[in-house]
């Protein structure tokens, strides 16, 4: 099937051609998106497009800025907290994916920023102490190393 005649067809990012044909689909990001991969028929480039719902969740940030949830986000943070720690980047799509499922669970259409903080370091507190001190440094706004130490007691009182 060709994207031609189609108002706002998937042009070809070589020719810009709008005639494209989809020869491979398949589920990602555990169903949350489809991957195609595309040929152009004026070239032949072979290209791939994603396929994703529209946001559902909206987050409201400490600025008062309201933005949609996103997941890419949310990795960049949980990978900025595991950097140099033994966790593989499956690791964090699992973590990414266990946060948005809370996320989601909440049942609201908005949340803060905040009741994300607080998941994220929920499953980092499980899986990696490092993680969790660096990410909560981040989230919790850490001012001096006083901050650091109640977050480690906080840590060993929770074992």
């Amino acid at each position: 099937m060709t994207a031609r005649g189609y108002p706002g067809a998937m042009l070809c990012p070589v020719c810009d051609a709008p005639e494209t044909r989809v020869i491979d689909s398949r589920p990602v990001e555990g169903g949350r998106a489809i991957r195609r991969r595309r040929e152009c028929e004026a070239c032949g480039n072979r290209f791939t497009s994603y396929e994703r719902l529209e946001p559902r969740i909206m987050v409201l940030k400490r600025s008062g800025v309201i933005e949609p949830f996103s997941s890419t986000k949310l990795a960049s943070g949980i990978s900025a907290a595991l950097a140099d720690r033994t966790m593989s980047g499956s690791d964090v799509e699992a973590v990414v994916a266990q946060v948005e499922e809370a996320v989601g669970a909440l049942g609201t259409a908005q949340v803060t920023s905040e009741e994300i903080g607080k998941i994220v370091l929920e499953h980092l507190k499980r899986l990696d102490e490092v993680a969790y001190l660096r990410f909560a440094s981040v989230y919790q706004e850490f001012r001096d190393a006083a901050d650091f130490e109640r977050a480690m007691a906080e840590l060993e009182s929770a074992e």
